[in-house]
């Protein structure tokens, strides 16, 4: 894979891929460049044959600082709208990749920083990270997707609370909240931490662990019995499968499987 990137930098470490927006001067600000950058790299890693990634921001300071206002201050509406949509079509090509995916946040992740970190699967963040979506205290509202994705991991009223007042959220209430699984006492333990939950899923049927994904990425907003038929369905689909034969096969004779 090419990484001829500006502005994001992705590196390979056997089946987990990690990659890291590089702004540091800019706290990692997420701009157009940035978003189209991971665009493309996102579109890439939907067929790589990875079975896990971590997403980052280069140095101590921030994951993402949030959108870059500097970029933005001029926009008109409609140039606005475009902004939007491009980190919205960024998001949910995180969100959809057929593998697990990991946040790592090491401090500020406001704003879209906050917004990115959201469309990972997990968060696993170090204890000086700080989390926030503060775009009301500028006259905007979140625009890559906060609106819709924190009141799922937080529930509608403590959402509502977090977005109204544009408060800073602190890691302790962070993990609280379920925002963040994990924390860790630096940047260093964080991306091992990270590294070492790999290690559970690497030892699982990566078929298995993407239809899961899929499954519940498809059923998550349908009525229950709608959910339901779809997790019977691909339920049904994993019989006789290489990945099945091989995991029933070594359950039965107490020995550890061997999935590709």
């Amino acid at each position: 894979m090419t990484n001829n990137f500006e502005t994001i930098r992705f590196e390979r470490n056997g089946d987990i891929g990690v990659l890291t927006i590089n702004r540091p001067t800019k706290l990692n600000a997420l701009n157009i460049l940035v978003h189209q950058e991971l665009k493309a790299i996102l579109t890439t890693l939907q067929k790589e044959s990875l079975k896990g990634l971590i997403l980052t921001g280069e140095g101590e300071k921030a994951f993402i600082a949030g959108a870059d206002i500097a970029e933005m201050q001029p926009m008109s509406s409609g140039e606005a709208s475009a902004f939007a949509e491009l980190g919205q079509q960024v998001t949910v090509l995180m969100e959809s990749l057929p593998y697990p995916t990991i946040a790592a946040v090491n401090g500020f992740a406001l704003g879209g920083g906050f917004e990115m970190a959201m469309s990972c699967d997990f968060i696993f963040a170090s204890i000086n990270a700080v989390f926030g979506l503060p775009e009301v205290k500028l006259g905007l509202i979140p625009g890559f997707g906060g609106t819709q994705r924190l009141a799922r991991i937080v529930g509608e009223r403590r959402a509502k609370e977090l977005m109204f007042s544009g408060r800073n959220v602190k890691i302790d209430e962070a993990k609280a909240l379920g925002i963040v699984l994990e924390v860790f006492e630096s940047k260093e333990a964080l991306i091992a931490g990270c590294n070492k939950w790999f290690e559970l899923a690497l030892a699982n049927s990566s078929a298995s662990i993407a239809r899961a994904k899929e499954t519940l990425w498809n059923g998550i907003d349908v009525p229950l019995q709608e959910g339901l038929a779809l997790e019977a369905k691909a339920f049904g689909d994993t019989f006789q499968t290489a990945h099945m034969i091989e995991g029933v096969a070594a359950f039965l004779e107490k020995r550890k499987a061997q999935f590709n």
